[in-house]
């Protein structure tokens, strides 16, 4: 998902999770019916079925989203697991994110989950407080080597709901080799203010041939307005599930952003919308078009192998300039979630358990799903990592200190708000809307669609 310039789920799928072809082609229409199914769905659930003794092998069901590559890898795991466990059986049911919550809400509202679910934190909070998700907090899992945000972000009123699958952070991508065509000198990351961000781009505009930038627009999803929040005392949500901060708020977030505009530091409106529309390997950061994205950690490998270029891993400016007060925090890329429903508790949890913690999972899985949030896993498969995935690794750990809290889950409805966004970010590149008239409207919406 990149931050800035498009996300990471429409509500496009995040970019931590998805597939670069698939994530391009989520639309509102498509969220908006999964989200009203979700609802529906779940209001159908009851407490978690009994469960059942088997004598013989015990089949689990488990659905994630996702492109071949993570297939492939996913299954490697699934045979490593019923090595170890051959009387536990794992039938795979996958594909890509635009369906994915269609049929998930369908087959909850038909009492036929799926035994371990791949979720989302979209989503997570909305099947949680209708009882459809597991309490895996009551079962043998250990969490004693997950790092602590991360586990902390499956955890709720309902219980541990969600057991991390990979854990990102928000980054700045850099193409080091636009910058010195432009003979601009690449960012100091520990000490750079917004400031230093918009002079840096709009110089490697000027320096640059007609259609490169310095930076792609922000404005298209809600993790990069979470960061300019956070930076500004504010929050995206309460933890009571209301929104954390004012239209006025919203209101700077776009009049800076028309600012990066005027001084010819990002894209212009037509070229914003084009690029929205671009897979993952014709975006302006992988084609040269772009000295710097906003994208999720994860994303990093993709990008510099569809660059062809060795990218820079840098974090946010700051108010203060100093990284310290970047206000990032560890984000679950996705999480392992079970059925509360399921017939077999007990063995899906030790699926999870499998996945979460076995060195072999982490060898068939390695950094596709983010950087492993077990730390000793983490260690043990470094070496198998790619140089780019050892980079996003380094990155991670390299930011540990200077975390912010983490942030609110998304509640009830959240799935809508990144569309809102998007939209009123078109609204205001276009001049259609002031940015004041722009931040009522959509903060009225956002209000809305996390309270119906």
């Amino acid at each position: 998902m990149q931050l800035f310039s498009r996300p990471a789920s429409a509500a496009r799928q995040p970019a931590e999770s998805r597939s670069p072809g698939a994530a391009r082609r989520i639309r509102k229409t498509g969220i908006v019916a999964a989200a009203a199914a979700v609802v529906m769905a779940l209001s159908a659930c009851g407490g978690g079925s009994s469960p059942q003794n088997a004598d013989g092998p015990v089949e689990l069901r488990f659905s994630w989203w996702g492109g071949d590559k993570r297939a492939q890898l996913t299954q490697e795991a699934i045979k490593q697991f019923e090595a170890e466990n051959p009387n536990i059986k794992i039938k795979p049911e996958f594909g890509d994110w635009s369906g994915y919550w269609d049929k998930l809400a369908t087959q909850v509202a038909a009492n036929d989950a799926p035994d371990i679910i791949q979720m989302d934190e979209k989503y997570i909070t909305e099947y949680s407080s209708r009882g459809a998700l597991l309490d895996l907090s009551k079962y043998k899992i250990d969490t004693s080597k997950l790092d602590e945000a991360a586990l902390n972000a499956g955890k709720s009123e309902d219980g541990l709901t969600g057991i991390a699958a990979g854990i990102n952070a928000a980054t700045i991508l850099a193409n080091p080799a636009v910058f010195e065509a432009a003979g601009v000198a690449m960012p100091d990351d520990s000490t750079w203010t917004w400031e230093d961000f918009e002079k840096t781009a709009s110089e490697v505009t000027a320096k640059s041939p007609k259609g490169t930038y310095g930076a792609a627009a922000y404005g298209t999803d809600e993790a990069s307005l979470g960061v300019w929040l956070r930076q500004n005392g504010k929050s995206l949500y309460t933890s009571d599930g209301k929104l954390g901060f004012e239209p006025s708020d919203i209101s700077e977030w776009w009049a800076f952003l028309k600012q990066l505009s005027e001084n010819k530091a990002v894209p212009t409106a037509s070229e914003v919308v084009e690029a929205e529309a671009a897979p993952l390997d014709q975006s302006g950061l992988a084609t040269g078009k772009n000295a710097m994205a906003f994208w999720w950690s994860n994303q990093a490998p993709a990008l510099e192998k569809a660059s062809g270029s060795d990218l820079k891993i840098l974090r946010f400016p700051t108010k203060t300039g100093s990284s310290a007060d970047a206000e990032l925090w560890y984000k679950a890329s996705q999480f392992w979630s079970a059925s509360s429903r399921t017939k077999h508790p007990e063995e899906t949890a030790k699926f999870i358990d499998f996945l979460a913690n076995n060195v072999k999972a982490g060898e068939a899985l390695l950094a596709d799903r983010g950087v492993y949030p077990n730390s000793e896993v983490r260690a043990a498969i470094e070496s198998k990592l790619t140089p780019a995935d050892v980079k996003v690794v380094k990155f991670i750990d390299q930011i540990k200190d200077e975390l912010g809290e983490a942030p609110a889950p998304p509640p009830k409805g959240a799935g809508a708000i990144q569309e809102i966004i998007k939209r009123y970010t078109s609204e205001v590149l276009f001049e259609r809307l002031s940015t004041d008239e722009a931040g009522k409207k959509a903060h009225d919406e956002m209000k809305s669609a996390i309270s119906s």
